[in-house]
């Protein structure tokens, strides 16, 4: 718990002003901490995403005709019906709304100053027919059912691709979340169609390394163990039968140049060989002991 702590500390000070830092509170007196986490696609197939969103949380662009403006929609896009109505007043479509102050309005002379005047405003419809503009309540609604992968939506003719090698994503779990629960809210969150049991989460270092983390694994509790330098180690999403792991041992020998590898290959070869040799030796003694062992034993019963 301590050495978590201290790691965590290094960890927010090294995100400092960034949305990279990481909260941590008790929960039932065990340490839950919680917060983004880079991953990198690191994918050598194509993904498909999928062709909709669930059709019940979408709702369906409303006609100008059924209201004006968002006016009287709840938070959500449903109907508020007040209990008392108000008497408002509606300008007719062809006409242009008056910009003059309701108290130089003659239609609003014989009305008491208290009624609400309404003034016609563009519909969503209207804007969507003129152009690509989205509305604000547009944009959450995409934003809410669907992100990008690195700019890509959801295109029937592209929907099968493969992200770019090393470009970079993030998600927001917490420290009690295991790998494949990690797995199963990235691919939900970009509307995956492929299956989580395809993926693995690996962490690797520019050294070469690639370690894989098991199911039973916290990924950010590996990553803040890890450290917060993204140039020292990295978070990849791969597939899990395309890679291999590479250890340590193995990974600190691929940065070096040919000819170095050369003469490591050399010196394995010449130790190999005196090894060889000293096993012949060995083993050639062992024999010849055998051997005369067996010429006594059998000249004894000759003798007698």
């Amino acid at each position: 718990r301590n050495e978590l702590l201290l790691h965590l500390k290094t960890y927010n000070i090294y995100y400092e002003g960034q949305n990279l830092q990481l909260r941590h509170r008790e929960e039932e007196g065990e340490l839950v901490v919680e917060g983004l986490l880079n991953i990198s696609w690191g994918l050598r197939r194509p993904i498909r995403l999928q062709m909709q969103d669930d059709n019940q949380r979408i709702r369906p662009p409303p006609s100008s005709s059924s209201w004006h403006s968002g006016c009287n929609l709840g938070a959500h896009g449903s109907l508020l019906k007040p209990s008392t109505l108000p008497d408002i007043q509606v300008t007719d479509m062809g006409t242009t709304p008056s910009t003059e102050a309701p108290g130089n309005n003659t239609a609003s002379k014989s009305q008491p100053e208290e009624v609400p005047q309404l003034m016609r405003t563009r519909s969503d419809v209207g804007v969507r027919r003129r152009g690509s503009t989205r509305t604000p309540g547009e944009q959450r609604r995409i934003r809410r059912h669907r992100f990008s992968i690195n700019g890509h939506f959801y295109n029937h003719k592209t929907s099968v691709f493969t992200p770019a090698y090393g470009s970079i994503t993030n998600v927001r779990i917490n420290s009690t979340m295991t790998t494949p629960q990690v797995l199963k809210l990235l691919l939900n969150k970009f509307k995956i169609e492929n299956s989580a049991e395809e993926f693995a989460l690996y962490i690797v270092h520019t050294s070469g390394e690639k370690q894989k983390l098991r199911p039973s694994d916290y990924p950010l509790i590996a990553r803040i163990l890890q450290g917060p330098c993204e140039q020292v180690s990295k978070v990849f999403l791969m597939e899990k039968d395309q890679v291999e792991e590479v250890t340590y041992d193995v990974a600190q020998y691929i940065k070096f140049e040919m000819p170095v590898l050369r003469s490591f290959i050399q010196k394995l070869e010449e130790e190999e060989d005196r090894e060889v040799k000293k096993l012949m030796r060995k083993y050639s003694i062992l024999r010849l002991m055998i051997e005369q062992r067996l010429e006594e034993i059998s000249e004894g019963p000759t003798a007698m």
